[in-house]
């Protein structure tokens, strides 16, 4: 349940808008609820700061929906990661309020209006064009937790000069996320020139020996730039949480 959530229930009881019995039933699930399919952690936004994140692969679009029915009463937001269009058209015509953003595989339902959370700009860089859809998925997830977020795309370093063009909100940005597949060094290059924390996520773009983004992880995990931590490959919703713990320290 979201802690915002939860103070405006007490309150209410408090206030004596809302009986006892009716806010008991309200807590029955907070700790999880078990609907046969899934054990739905309710209690995750208290205990960590943001809602369980459902992913789609694997799951049919019924069970998606059954997760997201239960969860809406508690949360302000829900986000799907990894959910193909042709589910998420079905979970569109029972949630008509999500969007769907197609490139990042993410659908997000926006229940309340989610409050600024981050201490500065998160920024998000990526090496070449086919890198944005992982890119978007670290954006959309750091924006539905409540931070201020930026991209530069395709400024990888075969023209380094096109990365060199922006120093500036390089410089302003509380926690970059680089997201570089083929040999995977852009994440060392930007690490190099701040004293930010650089998140670094290697994907599977590339030929041959990119061997499904192997290639470009193992690179950003010899970085020798001391400020680069490492995801998994193709992992921007993995980033995009990071960042955002980071970012509110």
């Amino acid at each position: 349940m979201d802690k915002n959530l939860l103070i405006a229930l007490l309150k209410s009881v408090a206030d004596g808008k809302t009986s006892t019995h009716d806010a008991a039933g309200k807590l029955q699930h907070m700790a999880f609820e078990d609907i046969t399919y899934a054990h739905i952690d309710h209690h995750r936004s208290l205990r960590k700061g943001f809602p369980e994140v459902i992913f789609g692969e694997g799951k049919t679009a019924d069970q998606i929906a059954g997760i997201m029915e239960k969860m809406i009463a508690q949360e302000n937001i829900i986000l799907v990661t990894r959910i193909d269009r042709q589910k998420a058209n079905i979970i569109l015509s029972r949630f008509p309020k999500s969007v769907y953003h197609e490139d990042a595989r993410v659908l997000v339902l926006e229940l309340n209006t989610i409050s600024i959370r981050g201490r500065g700009p998160i920024l998000i860089i990526t090496a070449g064009t086919s890198d944005i859809p992982v890119a978007k998925e670290a954006y959309l997830t750091a924006k539905a937790m409540g931070n201020i977020v930026e991209t530069i795309f395709d400024v990888g370093v075969s023209g380094i000069h096109r990365l060199l063009n922006h120093k500036e909100p390089i410089a302003k940005a509380a926690v970059l996320i680089v997201v570089a597949g083929m040999e995977g060094a852009l994440p060392s290059v930007v690490a190099g020139m701040i004293d930010r924390p650089v998140i670094a996520v290697p994907t599977s773009v590339g030929y041959g020996v990119n061997l499904g983004g192997l290639t470009a992880l193992f690179a950003m995990l010899n970085s020798c730039s001391s400020n680069v931590a490492v995801v998994n490959i193709d992992n921007g919703f993995g980033a995009g949480y990071m960042a955002s713990l980071i970012n509110r320290v």
